[in-house]
C-alpha cells in the first residue's frame, strides 16, 4: 500500500508529519507520490487565516482524488480546532485525526491495513524528510505564554518539555544517521526545562554540544525576556552553537506588547540585542513582528519602524495581524483596516531590504563553510546556507555554478555578488 503526504505550516508539524510517515513504514507502507499513493494525507496548518485558507483549499483539492479510489485522510493543527466544523462542512474526507487522538494513530493503520498491530509514534522512528545531512530536533510542545493574537494554546496546549533522555538518545540517533546541522525547535525553545527538576535550554544545548556529534546545532524561537546572559554564555562556550538568535519580538511599542499580552518592554528587547552583540560580535539577529493589532495607530507603527531601522536586524519577517476566533485580540477594538496593515508590512519590508542590501555588500569577498542544501533546477545552480542562514527557507541562501557538488557536504564559499535576499559565491579552490 502506498502513501503521499503533503504537509503545510511550520518546522514543528513537519516533525508530525515525519513522525506519521515513520509510523506508516512500520505498517509496512511505502512513501510515493500523490498520483501513485493508495493514500493521500494532508497536514494542516490552523495558525492564522491564511495558513487556514491554504490548508482548506488543499484538501479540496486532494478531493479530486478520490475519483480515482483513494482515501483522504486530513490531520494536524486546523482538524485538532475545528474537527467538527470541518467533518460536517467536508464529509467527502475519509478520516479527520486531530491532534489530541495522535496516540491512537495505530487504530487508523490497522484498518487502512487490516492488520492487527500495535504500534505507536516513535521519535527513534522518524522519516527525515529534510536535506540531507539536517534534521529539526523538537524539545517541548505548546505554550505558556498566552499571547492575545495567538492560537498555539488553544490548539497545542500548555508548554510540555520533552524529557531530557529522549532528546539526547534523539540526538544520538541523528547523528548516527549522518545529521551534521542540528535546529532545535519548539514553540518557545527557551521555555525547556521550566517544567522539569534543574534543567534549562543552556543545560540541554551543552549536553548536546558535548557530544561532539555535530557541526551545527542551531536554536529557533527565543522569546525574548527568557534570554538569560547564562544563555548567551553558553553561546559563546561553544563552537558547534551557531551563533544564530531567533528572537520574535512582534512590537516595539510597550503599549501594544501590553495588549498583546507580551511580557517585557523596548527598552529590554533593546538591551538583550545589545549584550548578544557585545558578547557575539558575529551573532545573527532574525525577529518577526506583527503590524495591525487592535489599537495600533500611526504613531505606535512608526515608533516600531524607527526601532527597525535603528536595531538593523540581519533577517526580518513581517505578518500583518490576523483576527483567530476565541483569543483574546479577537474582542479587542479598534480594528486596523487591512488595506493599512498591508502599507504598514511593505513600509517594514522596503526598510528592511535597504538594511538588508548594506549588510550584504558588506559581505562581499567574504569566505564561509557552507552546506549543500539542494540544486536548484530552475536556475541550474547549487543553493547552499552558512551560518546566518536557516533551515526553514526563510533567510534566503548562496547561490553557486558548480559541476557537481555533493548535497549535505560543507564547502568554502566566496561571497561575489548578491540579489536582494540571497548572495552569490563561488566555491574556494584549495591552496
Amino acid at each position: 500500500m502506498k502513501l503521499g503526504l503533503i504537509s503545510l505550516g511550520c518546522a514543528k508539524n513537519k516533525i508530525d508529519s515525519e513522525l506519521f510517515l515513520g509510523l506508516a513504514s512500520r505498517y509496512n507502507m511505502q512513501l510515493s507520490n500523490l498520483e501513485e499513493a493508495d493514500i493521500i494525507v494532508i497536514n494542516t496548518c490552523g495558525f492564522i487565516e491564511s495558513a487556514k485558507q491554504e490548508s482548506i483549499e488543499t484538501i479540496i483539492e486532494m478531493l479530486d482524488y478520490q475519483q480515482n479510489g483513494k482515501t483522504i485522510v486530513v490531520m494536524g493543527c486546523l482538524v485538532e480546532r475545528y474537527f467538527d466544523d470541518l467533518k460536517k462542512e467536508i464529509p467527502e474526507v475519509n478520516y479527520f485525526i486531530p491532534i489530541r487522538n495522535y496516540s491512537e494513530l495505530h487504530k487508523l493503520f490497522q484498518e487502512l491495513t487490516q492488520s492487527n498491530d500495535i504500534k505507536y509514534l516513535d521519535y527513534q522512528a522518524r522519516y527525515i524528510s529534510t536535506p540531507k545531512s539536517t534534521a529539526y530536533l523538537r524539545i517541548g510542545d505548546g505554550c505558556n505564554n498566552k499571547c492575545n493574537y495567538c492560537a498555539i494554546p488553544l490548539i497545542r496546549g500548555s508548554y510540555k518539555s520533552r524529557a531530557f533522555e529522549d532528546i539526547i538518545n534523539e540526538a544520538q540517533m541523528l547523528a548516527d544517521k549522518g545529521v551534521q546541522e542540528l535546529t532545535i525547535i519548539a514553540q518557545d525553545t527557551t521555555a525547556y526545562g521550566s517544567d522539569l527538576n534543574d534543567m534549562s535550554l543552556s543545560k540541554l544545548l551543552s549536553t548536546l554540544a558535548e557530544m561532539n556529534k555535530f557541526k551545527w546545532i542551531r536554536v529557533l524561537y527565543l522569546y525574548p525576556d527568557e534570554i538569560t546572559e547564562e544563555l548567551i554564555d553558553t553561546f559563546n562556550k561553544y563552537n558547534c552553537l551557531v551563533n544564530y538568535f531567533d528572537i520574535p519580538i512582534q512590537h516595539a511599542n510597550n503599549k501594544i506588547l501590553t495588549s498583546m499580552n507580551r511580557r517585557g518592554t523596548k527598552e529590554y528587547i533593546r538591551h538583550i540585542i545589545n549584550t548578544i552583540r557585545n558578547k557575539i560580535p558575529n551573532a545573527i539577529i532574525r525577529t518577526t513582528l506583527i503590524v495591525g493589532f487592535p489599537g495600533e495607530t500611526s504613531k505606535e507603527f512608526n515608533e516600531l519602524k524607527n526601532f527597525v531601522e535603528e536595531i538593523k536586524f540581519d533577517h526580518l519577517g513581517v505578518f500583518t495581524y490576523s483576527d483567530e476566533d476565541d483569543t483574546v485580540g479577537f474582542n479587542m477594538y479598534p480594528k486596523v483596516r487591512q488595506s493599512t496593515m498591508d502599507k504598514r508590512r511593505d513600509s517594514i519590508m522596503l526598510t528592511q531590504l535597504n538594511i538588508n542590501t548594506n549588510r550584504l555588500e558588506k559581505l562581499i569577498g567574504e569566505t564561509f563553510e557552507a552546506i549543500v542544501d539542494h540544486y536548484d533546477e530552475d536556475i541550474n545552480l547549487y543553493a547552499l546556507r552558512y551560518y546566518a542562514q536557516a533551515l526553514d527557507d526563510v533567510d534566503g541562501y548562496i547561490y553557486v555554478k558548480a559541476k557537481y557538488l555533493e548535497l549535505g557536504k560543507f564547502y568554502n564559499v566566496t561571497i561575489t555578488d548578491f540579489d536582494e535576499y540571497d548572495l552569490i559565491g563561488e566555491i574556494k579552490k584549495e591552496d
